[in-house]
């Protein structure tokens, strides 16, 4: 969301920030509204101030006997004038929220310009691309062969876009997941957290996925909401709180079932898990100070790639340009880790600085050391990683000439020191 104030004061700042996004100019039409708005408002108070003192006139009248009637008849009349001047306030402010919640949050100033993926910048690449002297195979294959990787009984159960794990590969997804959480939390300082899976609208208001992307959203009878990420309740812990500067950064992790319609993505990665409607993940969410978040960003981004690295998967960080940043992103950075199966850098992680624009929808706010509040959080959040992609990334950076797959000695621990998986 964003600051009415800011666009006044700097509008064509604001048309140059939404210029960056490929958006026509828009602080013309929002001011157009405020100033209707201010305006209804001023007439309002003025409507309010005759009212007052229309009271008094009618108490003094009816102490000295004298008729009010004709005050009464006025008042009435007064009355009804500011209802409908109300009425109209709130509507101009239903729509200057609507139209402030539709915009994207700024970019930061380093944010590359180009309007695809085309455009975004590799900023380091780490580990080597694995050479086979044999025809790599991609995860569905390898998963299917080994009679542990089951789409069709996914379908039966389900429809298209899920999975059934079994044996040796269900244990490396758990094992994933566990080894992720056990890392952000003994060495990156991430507080791991059991949240709902099922959250209310004002949650997913607050990480801005409503309204603009409810599409992508499943909804269920009552009208809750399945999380995309854990991003939206550990973000919203911070919800309609005033956190004290000396408790930030507040980080907080969570491994969660997620759940994405993938609106939009018809015949895009329809083999295997790499694109479900339901996987699991582990995501890592920091609240901060304004002066903390870009620190932040790099310290969170750090702890994905950690993850990586202890892996040994070869992956690339990639700062996002203007058209490929999300919506409520100021800055992003994805994770692309190496998939041989494919030949290609897929992204496994994307990890972002969202300033204040979260915080503003759910009012999210600090307080300093003197105890008198200092505006608004900066919220973060990052995969660390997408357990299904780690999954499948493992699979064919791991793979053996004989469909096995090796397992990384980070795993081994979580594996009973299994260190092949093979067709049992």
């Amino acid at each position: 969301m964003h600051d009415i104030r800011a666009i006044r004061a700097e509008p064509q700042a604001f048309d140059a920030g939404m210029a960056r996004r490929g958006l026509s100019p828009q602080s013309e039409m929002i001011l157009a509204l405020d100033a209707s708005r201010r305006a209804t408002l001023s007439l309002l108070q003025e409507k309010q101030a005759k009212r007052n003192e229309l009271s008094r006139d009618i108490g003094r009248a009816k102490r000295e006997g004298v008729d009010t009637a004709s005050l009464e008849l006025t008042a009435v009349t007064l009355r009804s004038e500011m209802e409908l001047l109300q009425g109209q306030a709130d509507q101009a402010d239903a729509d200057i929220k609507a139209a402030l919640e539709s915009l994207p949050n700024l970019l930061a100033d380093d944010v590359p310009e180009g309007a695809d993926e085309t455009a975004n910048l590799q900023l380091k690449v780490w580990g080597e691309v694995p050479r086979f002297d044999f025809a790599p195979r991609q995860h569905f294959e390898l998963g299917e062969a080994l009679g542990m990787m089951d789409f069709a009984a996914a379908a039966k159960l389900a429809g298209a876009r899920f999975t059934v794990l079994r044996g040796a590969l269900a244990r490396m997804e758990r094992a994933l997941g566990q080894f992720m959480i056990d890392l952000h939390t003994a060495e990156h300082g991430y507080e791991e957290m059991i949240v709902p899976t099922l959250v209310n609208d004002a949650a997913v208001y607050g990480t801005s996925q409503l309204p603009k992307f409810a599409e992508d959203l499943f909804r269920t009878t009552d009208g809750r909401w399945l999380i995309p990420t854990a991003e939206v309740p550990l973000t919203n812990m911070a919800a309609g709180e005033i956190t004290p500067e000396a408790r930030l950064p507040w980080r907080m992790t969570a491994l969660t079932d997620c759940f994405r319609s993938e609106a939009g993505s018809a015949g895009r990665d329809t083999r295997g898990m790499l694109r479900q409607h339901q996987f699991r993940k582990v995501e890592m969410v920091s609240i901060t100070t304004p002066e903390q978040s870009a620190e932040e960003h790099e310290r969170m981004t750090r702890a994905a790639e950690t993850v990586l690295e202890r892996l040994g998967l070869p992956y690339r960080r990639m700062l996002l340009c203007a058209g490929d940043t999300g919506f409520g992103a100021t800055k992003t950075f994805d994770l692309e880790v190496w998939l041989p199966g494919q030949e290609a850098w897929r992204e496994i992680s994307s990890c972002s600085n969202m300033r204040d624009f979260q915080a503003r929808r759910m009012n999210a706010r600090t307080r300093g050391a003197d105890g008198k509040s200092a505006g608004f959080a900066h919220t973060l959040n990052g995969s660390g990683l997408a357990v299904g992609r780690t999954l499948i990334a493992v699979m064919e950076n791991c793979q053996q000439p004989d469909g096995t797959i090796r397992v990384p000695e980070a795993l081994r621990p979580y594996m009973g020191g299994v260190d092949v998986i093979a067709a049992a």
